[in-house]
């Protein structure tokens, strides 16, 4: 029997998985991934699958698709897709199965599209495979485009990849998967860099065309206020073993494993800032791959266990009807013991001092193609010493472009920049070595920002010589220095980049950017691409050298929670105007500015509240092409009208110490987000 023939019999479960074991052959060993990961999900159904780096939740996909690199091999289980027993398929079968039943989308659209083919061809070869005429085939792929909502499909067909937002790309993604009404949809990390408001449509496409088609989906995240968001149920997957299942509000409410406990211990939320509650995190590191595991696979972790804990497996219980923990002892699960210390003392920021860094009236042009782009128009801003500057807004807005100006890497066409009151050359090439000494970058992928041929030590060792001038015994005793303070083991100053995990890289860019022991560190979306544990002990880690060296942080991030808990202040950018400036509880708490506002309401949490969605319409505008009046009228909720459209708003402090560019009075602003705070 066809898989066609077989899907069309609707069997009662879209995906089974049972007792899935599966290996990797390493240096001519077999090495076990997953071990007895079992869980289903009802068709019209989503089940997310969460856990660090590293425990397995890709190696799960990519045995349900079969789709393992050659040294990996499934050794034990049953999968079954739509009444399909994936692992008994023939090759013809299997191509069959992939063509009809399952589709993936991954975390970076931009890798899964070819940047040599023009997105409409792209589309209409997902209908080609289902033995569609070309001509049907490319009027199917522009109505699959605006099933994603894309206004306008004739002009992204003609574009390439490349041309296209991330948002955008996304979409296409989506639109080729579902060319085939799957049976199965799985998304890992489908939004992971993708800013809060893109998401948030990315989320709502996905729930909306779920509802439509009746498709189930595997959601993998390590995102947990997504996977609350977008999941019926959830499993918490530790080193390739499925340690908590159950209906997702019950799990994030009342976890069961120490495990779960750990992770969401790890999540700034509640307020919490850097000066009152540090984020937990979880002490030392997952199993190497194929680790001989006799007891409980997170036994080594955990503060709870015990030697029964180490020498006898747990099963995987129910602990209440539908959810299950495989845990001796799940009863005591959130009395874990916190494996951080007490809350550090941070100096108190002086800002009747001089200021450290001082932007004034900063501006940037590019000319690209006969056209001027204005990335940055008119940004002025003051960083105190010890002081963290958040800033935010959505891709395209100038984040980089201003981080970039600020260490000279790109010259501004207006304005200037200020270092303890002294103008900067514009570009790094004509500043001094004491200059470059004072502002250093911490970037998001350490991967490109780190010579994969050179051991730590030899990194660190060259740091110190070009920005400090420290050569011999002294260099190396301050590298060793240098790895105390970040937590690096001497271990790890003799590999190689491409021997650490993600976490211990970006520990060593840390160290890289602290080696000649800098005023202010730029931090470009440091903890965007870690899981929520590692992400916890970076944070902690910038805290504790801003808090031991009073150093100053500009740091850019699309998770404003993240922001919130790290910074004193908060700058939003959109289309390169500072749209809002102010203390950062201030900022969060409002009144804000109609586009903070939006981008506040678009960020999912954990227990399913928050705000009220504000679904901001369009895309950002060209910067070639900004709009006459204020930039932000066209998509603007709380637009007043002609003034508006006109007039653009100037940046005025509205309150103590609290900057805002828009038309409408704060006292009316703060009665109307009050008022909606009330009603919903």
């Amino acid at each position: 029997m066809s898989v066609a023939a077989v899907a069309a019999t609707e069997a009662p479960l879209a995906l089974e998985v049972s007792d899935l074991e599966l290996v990797y052959r390493v240096r001519g060993i077999d090495r076990p991934v997953l071990r007895g990961v079992s869980f289903s999900i009802e068709r019209g159904r989503s089940y997310g699958l969460v856990g660090e780096s590293g425990c397995g939740k890709s190696t799960v996909a990519l045995g349900i698709v079969r789709y393992l690199p050659r040294n990996g091999r499934i050794s034990g289980g049953r999968v079954t897709v739509a009444g399909l027993d994936v692992l008994g398929m023939s090759s013809r079968l299997l191509r069959e199965y992939h063509a009809r039943s399952v589709s993936m989308v991954y975390q970076n659209p931009g890798s899964a599209l070819n940047p040599g083919i023009r997105v409409g061809a792209q589309v209409a070869e997902a209908f080609t495979v289902l033995g569609v005429g070309r001509r049907a085939a490319a009027e199917q792929a522009r109505a699959a485009l605006e099933r994603v909502q894309i206004a306008d499909p004739g002009s992204v067909m003609s574009r390439y990849p490349h041309q296209l937002s991330g948002g955008m790309q996304q979409r296409v993604v989506i639109a080729m998967a579902l060319a085939k009404d799957p049976a199965l949809l799985i998304l890992d990390e489908p939004t992971t860099g993708l800013d809060a408001t893109v998401e948030a449509e990315v989320l709502d496409l996905v729930a909306h065309l779920q509802a439509e088609l009746d498709t189930a989906v595997l959601f993998i995240s390590h995102n947990l206020g997504v996977i609350s968001k977008m999941c019926d149920r959830v499993g918490v997957l530790y080193a390739g073993r499925l340690v908590e299942e159950g209906p997702v509000d019950t799990v994030l409410r009342d976890p069961r494993h120490p495990y779960t406990v750990g992770l969401l211990r790890c999540i700034p939320r509640g307020g919490v800032r850097k000066d009152h509650g540090r984020l937990d995190t979880i002490p030392g590191f997952l199993p190497s791959l194929g680790a001989d595991i006799p007891g409980c696979v997170f036994s080594d972790r955990c503060a709870l266990a015990d030697e029964r804990c180490r020498t006898q497996p747990p099963e995987l219980i129910d602990v209440v009807p539908g959810h299950r923990a495989r845990c001796f002892y799940h009863e005591q699960a959130s009395l874990l013991p916190r494996a951080e210390v007490a809350d550090l003392v941070l100096p108190a920021v002086d800002r009747r001092a001089e200021p450290l860094v001082r932007l004034d009236d900063l501006g940037k042009v590019f000319h690209q193609r006969g056209h001027d782009v204005h990335a940055l128009a008119g940004v002025s801003a003051e960083i105190w010493p010890g002081e963290t500057l958040g800033l935010v807004g959505e891709s395209g807005c100038g984040k980089t472009t201003l981080a970039r100006a600020v260490l000279g890497i790109i010259g501004p066409s207006t304005g200037l920049v200020e270092l303890d009151g002294r103008r900067l050359p514009p570009v790094f090439q004509k500043r001094t070595r004491a200059d470059l000494r004072a502002l250093q970058i911490v970037f998001q992928n350490p991967d490109s920002a780190l010579n994969r041929r050179h051991s730590v030590r030899r990194i660190l060792l060259r740091s110190l010589r070009k920005l400090a001038g420290v050569r011999g015994s002294d260099a190396e005793a301050r590298v060793v220095n240098l790895a105390e303070r970040v937590r690096i083991s001497e271990r790890t100053l003799t590999q190689k980049p491409v021997q650490l995990s993600g976490g211990l890289k970006q520990r060593v860019a840390i160290a890289r950017a602290f080696a000649g022991d800098p005023k202010l560190v730029v931090c470009d979306e440091p903890t965007s691409a870690l899981d929520v544990s590692v992400q916890a002990a970076i944070l902690n880690l910038l805290v504790e050298l801003q808090a031991e060296r009073g150093v100053s942080y500009l740091f850019i991030s699309h998770d404003l929670g993240v922001v919130r808990y790290l910074s004193d202040r908060i700058a939003v950018l959109y289309l390169g105007r500072l749209m809002e400036l102010g203390p950062a509880d201030v900022v969060f708490d409002g009144p804000h500015h109609p586009y903070t506002e939006a981008l506040l309401s678009a960020v999912p949490t954990i227990d399913g509240g928050g705000r009220t969605r504000i679904k901001l319409q369009g895309e950002i505008p060209s910067a070639a092409r900004p709009p006459a009046g204020c930039v932000f009228h066209t998509r603007c909720p709380r637009r007043l009208g002609a003034i508006c459209d006109v007039t653009e708003p100037p940046l005025v402090e509205v309150e103590d110490g609290h900057l805002m560019r828009c038309h409408i009075p704060i006292e009316d602003l703060r009665l109307l987000q009050a008022a909606e705070r009330v009603t919903t």
